[in-house]
């Protein structure tokens, strides 16, 4: 195609005229150009301004509402601008949806869909009692070692109010397709995504309050100088007094990630049978900094702790957030959030290996977010039962 013709069919795709073919065409145009670097699909700052306005409007007249809302840009090619303000527009067109829920509740279910994460999770006592905290009712759930354990509508919330009271231990695990919040005894505020646990004590005694963790878990640390704050996953330690991190530790993934929103925190890891042994591998972040861990430390390899001085603050608080945000993420990356957020089972029949740039929001049916992936004409999926079936 000429570039006049390119152009000409992104004008349809913004006025709302084009086809969904139309639309997989143009993605695909623009894919080429990125992968081979031919400009016929690029487009100058003043065209991306029309287009940007000229989306802005397209989704006003979808949605029926005078609310003017600002597109994020993400700085990568210009041959895939206007896929990003496509998928820009599908982001703020589900967003509207779910607000008028109302007409969203009419609309037909789709065979094999799966609803968001709810808040849930299991809650399992020193005695191994567990409990079902998506039925269990507000108000006291138990008693442990003299610290009362409290349902309220924003978690499971411990009290510590007996002197004397002893050391339990409790665990809280979110199953996939759940997630959840808990204050502990000492105030700290702690959110658990889906698939992640927190071991940690009813109440806090000695010179430092120790927790450990599975999954993905964001702390709101309380400040004590004198007892510091200790995460630990396998040989990595976290350390902090009085501070906001997020922990990235979900086994599957490609590293361990930990990343510092406010404060201070001394990031820690001993290899094992790499010959440094006993000589931690340590860093202090600064706020806005991530220490990236490989998941083989343990394993024998000993691969050095590395820091990242400019993560994506927003992709990495994504999930708390409620938003699904993919910065040039890989199909696996994708996949591997859907699979733990809707709780089904990811086949891939033939290797997909572009990357995804898209922001969705998490109270968004799997069916929906799938279709707004499937507008890149990237890849396409099929839901079978509680398996989603990823093709080209």
């Amino acid at each position: 195609m000429t570039k006049e013709e390119i152009q000409l069919l992104a004008e349809k795709i913004v006025s709302g005229r084009a086809t969904e073919e139309e639309i997989v065409l143009y993605n695909r145009i623009c894919a080429y150009g990125e992968t081979t670097g031919n400009d016929a699909g690029k487009i100058s700052d003043a065209e991306k301004a029309e287009l940007e306005n000229a989306l802005k409007q397209t989704i006003l007249r979808k949605i029926g509402r005078s609310k003017v809302y600002h597109l994020k840009w993400f700085t990568y090619a210009a041959a895939s601008i206007v896929l990003l303000l496509l998928v820009g527009g599908v982001y703020f067109w589900l967003n509207e949806r779910h607000k008028r829920q109302p007409e969203y509740a009419k609309e037909r279910s789709y065979k094999g869909d799966a609803l968001p994460a709810r808040p849930g999770a299991i809650l399992t006592l020193a005695n191994g009692q567990k409990i079902l905290l998506d039925s269990a009712a507000n108000g006291a759930l138990a008693n442990e070692g003299g610290a009362r354990v409290s349902k309220k509508a924003d978690g499971v919330v411990y009290d510590n109010t007996d002197k004397k009271a002893t050391v339990a231990w409790n665990t809280m695990t979110t199953p996939w397709g759940r997630q959840y919040q808990l204050t502990l005894a000492d105030g700290t505020k702690v959110w658990l995504n889906a698939g992640s646990s927190l071991t940690y004590p009813t109440v806090f005694a000695g010179k430092q309050r120790t927790v450990m963790v599975t999954g993905e878990v964001y702390f709101e640390v309380a400040h004590n100088g004198q007892m510091p704050f200790i995460v630990e996953k396998g040989d990595v330690k976290v350390q902090g007094a009085g501070t906001h991190f997020n922990m990235n530790t979900y086994d599957d993934e490609n590293a361990l990630k930990v990343t510092l929103l406010e404060g201070s925190v001394h990031v820690s890891a001993i290899p094992d049978k790499s010959g440094l042994a006993g000589n931690p591998q340590s860093a202090i972040l600064k706020p806005g900094e991530q220490a990236v861990i490989s998941p083989s430390i343990g394993g024998g390899r000993g691969e050095a702790l590395t820091i990242d001085h400019s993560p994506d603050l927003e992709q990495v608080m994504a999930w708390k957030n409620g938003r699904f945000v993919f910065a040039g993420s890989d199909i696996g990356q994708l996949m591997r959030q859907l699979a733990r957020w809707y709780n089904v089972e990811v086949e891939y029949k033939i290797p997909v290996t572009d990357l995804f740039y898209a922001e969705i929001p998490r109270n968004t049916r799997l069916s929906d977010v799938l279709k707004a992936l499937e507008l890149t004409g990237k890849v396409h999926f099929t839901i079978a039962g509680n398996k989603v079936i990823v093709t080209p």
